[in-house]
């Protein structure tokens, strides 16, 4: 399979870029979520990215993807 390597804005891997497979169509997942664990032995928190547009080119279309930290999505991981 095809990865692509994007960027993560905001959250626990603000500034990172990690290898993201991409579908048949060539683009990443809209979300991708990263279940972190608790210290404490509640269930893991899942924090949620947002895939939107990386560099936009002179034409107006997007050259590449980044993904966007929703906190607003952040919940707990069992809670599904």
């Amino acid at each position: 399979m095809r990865s692509e390597n994007t960027l993560f804005v905001g959250g626990p891997l603000d500034g990172r870029v990690l290898p993201v497979l991409v579908g048949m169509t060539g683009q990443p997942p809209k979300t991708y979520e990263i279940p972190v664990p608790n210290d404490d032995g509640r269930p893991p928190t899942l924090h949620v990215y947002r895939r939107v547009p990386g560099r936009v080119g002179r034409l107006g279309l997007p050259r590449g993807w980044r993904y966007e930290y929703d906190a607003s999505a952040t919940r707990s991981a069992a809670l599904g």
